[in-house]
């Protein structure tokens, strides 16, 4: 069988980053499958690479986070038209298994099927472009009517549809009823990232909560400097710690300086092994999102790998990744709408040395049963091949958790 996978963003954990698409392409290698992966990256040539098996064909599309929202959809225009142009010298695959972000790329997916009659899967990792209206970004009427049917259109025309949490999954099904939609969040690895043990000089230094991913205005990470203040008003021994990079940096830097903090230390952008190791020393992650319905759907790849370490969590939005951490008792929410409260919640919490060893003991054992890369390519493969991956476990497994 011969799939072409199509992720604009695609990385390796060498690189760091989204790895999803990494562990599934190299699952379905390992099932005998030849895949093509397009992707871009930020030179002025084309590149190909094999990588554990995957052919990636690295497209020379230029994208920076820092992109105003006219240079995002050039770069998302200039790819699309790239990878077209490319799958037409490509042998002829059985399947496209295409992801997004950006909506854009399902756009490939229908011209292929209405081209050379291709079927593909497409994954939507966010919902787009339901995110950029509510923050926002697109504000003209006109296109936003255009945007939503192109997203139905997209759904349309798929063989299916893979939702990476269940709030994706139910706005799919209500826009598109006639589409197949099978959830399948993101997931860590397990093998890689496992609980460490720390020394007994632990005791002798800072409680740590750490963060890692991507430095937006959607991450909201004025929200952990004013934790940080609190904390620091309160002379409590906890230090924080922000790993990555992004557009909001700068602001999130200027703002730390402002507020005198004395607890928080910037870290830059840092590939698997890095943000293992960042965990490696912190007690708590922090989990953070802008305050935007939308956003509750998202299914954070770091909270994933903070499970797999065995972390206890502090998440600031609702939605589903709250349920599983209250469900499972994984942390506590962070409300900055009621600060003092969810200040007497962190700090009980915190001090109950039970309820943080629970925590990392459930934490552990939830990426173990359900979120697991293992068990996302069984499942990815069964959807793709039912008939050779016959597969009892069905989206119970991840809704139940919720």
């Amino acid at each position: 069988m011969r799939v072409i996978y199509i992720h604009q963003y695609f990385v390796t954990p060498q690189e760091g980053g989204a790895v999803r698409s990494y562990y599934l392409a190299k699952g379905m290698v390992e099932d005998g499958i030849e895949v093509d992966m397009i992707t871009a990256h930020n030179k002025d040539y084309y590149d190909l690479k094999i990588i554990d098996g995957i052919r990636v064909h690295y497209l020379p599309v230029f994208y920076y986070n820092y992109y105003g929202f006219g240079r995002r959809v050039r770069a998302f225009v200039r790819f699309m038209r790239k990878a077209k142009a490319l799958i037409k010298k490509l042998p002829r695959p059985d399947l496209m298994y295409i992801t997004s972000t950006p909506l854009t790329t399902g756009l490939i997916g229908v011209w292929a099927k209405m081209k050379y009659a291709l079927p593909y899967i497409f994954e939507v990792r966010d919902l787009w472009p339901e995110a950029p209206i509510q923050m926002g970004v697109v504000r003209n009427p006109l296109l936003i009517k255009f945007l939503y049917k192109l997203e139905k259109g997209i759904y349309r025309h798929a063989l299916k549809v893979v939702a990476l949490s269940p709030g994706i999954k139910h706005h799919i099904e209500k826009s598109s009823p006639d589409t197949r939609v099978f959830l399948v969040p993101n997931f860590a690895d397990t093998e890689f990232f496992e609980p460490y043990e720390q020394s007994n000089i632990k005791s002798l230094r800072p409680l740590t909560i750490s963060y890692a991913g991507a430095i937006g205005r959607v991450n909201a990470l004025h929200e952990l400097v004013n934790l940080a203040v609190q904390a620091q008003y309160h002379q409590k021994n906890w230090h924080f710690k922000i790993m990555g990079a992004g557009a909001d940096l700068p602001r999130i830097h200027r703002l730390a300086e402002e507020k005198g903090l004395r607890n928080l230390t910037f870290l830059p952008f840092g590939n698997k092994e890095a943000v293992r190791d960042l965990m490696e020393r912190s007690d708590v992650m922090f989990i953070s999102f802008a305050h935007h319905p939308v956003l509750k759907t998202n299914s954070p790849n770091k909270f994933f790998d903070a499970l797999a370490m065995g972390k206890p969590i502090i998440v600031n939005h609702e939605g589903w990744v709250e349920e599983l951490i209250h469900n499972h008792k994984l942390g506590v929410l962070f409300d900055a709408l009621e600060p003092e409260k969810s200040w007497s919640l962190l700090e009980s919490f915190i001090e109950d040395k039970q309820a943080m060893a629970n925590a990392r003991r459930n934490a552990r054992a939830l990426a173990e049963n359900n979120f697991s890369s293992t068990i996302a390519v069984k499942r990815v493969l069964n959807i793709i091949n039912p008939a050779k991956h016959p597969l009892k476990v069905n989206d119970g497994v991840y809704i139940q958790t919720a």
